[in-house]
């Protein structure tokens, strides 16, 4: 269960990584200036980018974190140890 869970969330983190800005600024701008009627669904792809930019504010700014803290050369060799362990 672990595992499918993992797997919506990076498939998310994927899809919504071009769409997180569009997503925030243009559905307020479609419901509040072209009376676009609101619909729950949107309005949690709505909560799940604001989410995102969230954790890429806190990660960037506040817990100053890279995804490869030590540069290019060691995330090329984190990710070869990942795929030689499974």
């Amino acid at each position: 269960m672990k595992k499918i869970w993992r797997e919506i969330y990076g498939a998310g983190i994927i899809f919504f990584y071009y769409l997180k800005w569009p997503m925030i600024i243009g559905y307020p701008a479609l419901i509040y200036g072209a009376d676009y009627p609101r619909f729950w669904v949107m309005d949690l792809l709505w909560l799940y980018c604001l989410g995102l930019i969230i954790k890429d504010f806190v990660y960037k700014f506040i817990l100053k974190k890279s995804y490869c803290d030590d540069g290019p050369a060691s995330c090329s060799q984190n990710l070869q140890n990942d795929t030689k362990e499974k």
